[in-house]
């Protein structure tokens, strides 16, 4: 690898890489389905679901199951209402995401986030986690034409740095945003969860690729 594709900047998803909010999300919108008698499986949630918006799984819930339209922006209201009540209750900084993350910034590393939660849940979560000073901005589903699966927010990051995406490593944990990552043409490391996400194992995967391993 050359020192041109030297990778310079690390961008994050959010939810089950850098705050574990997947239930989160899942609690939230089944409170705000269950007001009018639906809700969605776990299973559904973790296999066709997850890492999607909000107004896409509404959007999908009408065409598969009927959901009416009319009651999309009263129930996403409500899903957005009920996640920033689990917020303030539950998201807290994390130790080893605070290190992973000042280490890399001490490193020279420039560092984002590209979230399809809306700006508002993203920027309270970041900042509840005390990770918001690290990052040089973060992108929401409010940023982007379109969503994850799509790679315009991973674009839209990448030309914002003034990188390529050769110089840029993503970090995404479900097959919506992996999708969008890959299509980026960016590196793409993949975890399974927070945990994952550590210093010890960033700085492996970013060994391997400027060793030209990966």
């Amino acid at each position: 690898m050359t020192n041109n594709n030297k990778i310079q900047a690390i961008i994050f998803d959010m939810d089950g890489v850098l705050v574990e909010a997947k239930d989160w999300h899942y609690d939230a919108l089944n409170r705000a389905l269950g007001l009018f008698g639906m809700e969605i499986s776990r299973h559904d949630h973790l296999v066709t679901y997850d890492g999607l918006p909000t107004k896409t799984k509404l959007r999908m819930l009408s065409l598969e199951r009927g959901l009416p339209e009319g009651l999309h922006g009263f129930i996403n209201d409500m899903k957005q209402i009920y996640t920033t009540e689990l917020i303030h209750a539950r998201c807290k900084p994390t130790f080893h995401h605070q290190y992973a993350l000042s280490r890399l910034q001490s490193e020279g590393y420039r560092l984002a986030v590209c979230s399809n939660s809306v700006r508002s849940t993203v920027g309270l979560m970041m900042e509840r986690t005390a990770l918001l000073p690290l990052l040089q901005f973060y992108l929401s589903n409010e940023d982007a034409v379109q969503p994850k699966p799509a790679p315009d927010m991973y674009n839209s990051a990448i030309a914002r740095l003034g990188l390529t995406p050769q110089q840029c490593l993503i970090v995404e944990d479900n097959p919506n945003g992996i999708r969008a990552a890959r299509a980026s043409g960016a590196h793409v490391m993949c975890v399974s969860d927070v945990h994952d996400v550590n210093y010890s194992n960033i700085r492996k995967t970013l060994a391997e690729l400027e060793a030209g391993h990966a």
